[in-house]
């Protein structure tokens, strides 16, 4: 099996067809969208936002390298090499986002910064676990208000009790976030600063996907 380059693997906003945010794939996905005619690239241009199709994408592929290469990734054919977009509009589909964060744990190790809500340090992913505060076997729910990361110190140490009894404290209450706190981090990077005029508060929840 030919493995897929790292750079198609690039995070690409999309739009409706009303300009409202709605999700956000990877690169390979939106090039196949692309080629298919059902959606366009929007870039931004001395401030302004410009619509492509494919074909002109592809024309100014040579000047974009000469002048900002920088500004993009690339994925390279035999024949030319493509900037990846940032956004893409769909031509064909007016649907809104839905209104609610998923809780998964991709949104509470962002949620929670991949810091552990008892001592407070910062780990990997793989060193870090999901500890209910309060127990299920004490009733706890399996919800955003009682879910928190925790590394695995921590959580061996707290074993079955709440925090108080095994002389633990939060570093921070555990809350519903209302805004996708994935996104929010990927917002703190610059090569995603074109996003920012999409992501108003109402439509915070885009929902990621492969």
């Amino acid at each position: 099996m030919t493995a897929i380059p790292l750079v198609l693997n690039e995070q690409v906003l999309v739009l409706n067809r009303l300009y409202a945010a709605i999700r956000v794939i990877s690169a390979r996905r939106a090039f196949i969208m692309l080629c298919k005619q059902a959606a366009e690239v929007i870039a931004v241009e001395d401030g302004q936002y410009v619509n492509y199709d494919f074909e002109s994408w592809t024309q100014i592929a040579e000047l974009q390298r000469e002048f900002e290469p920088d500004a993009h990734a690339w994925v390279r054919t035999p024949s030319i090499h493509i900037a990846v977009p940032k956004i893409i509009r769909l031509f064909g589909y007016d649907r809104l986002p839905r209104q609610e964060v998923k809780l998964n744990r991709r949104n509470l190790y962002a949620r929670d910064g991949n810091r552990c809500q008892y001592c407070g340090g910062q780990f990997p992913t793989r060193e870090l676990t999901i500890d209910h505060v309060t127990p299920r076997v004490l009733g706890g729910q399996h919800s955003w208000t009682n879910l928190v990361c925790a590394c695995v110190t921590c959580n061996a140490k707290k074993g079955g009790r709440t925090p108080k009894l095994a002389g633990l404290k939060l570093i921070r209450n555990p809350v519903r976030p209302n805004r996708n706190p994935v996104i929010t981090l990927r917002l703190g990077d610059a090569k995603y600063h074109s996003w920012k005029a999409f992501l108003n508060d109402a439509y915070w929840t885009v929902e990621l996907r492969d």
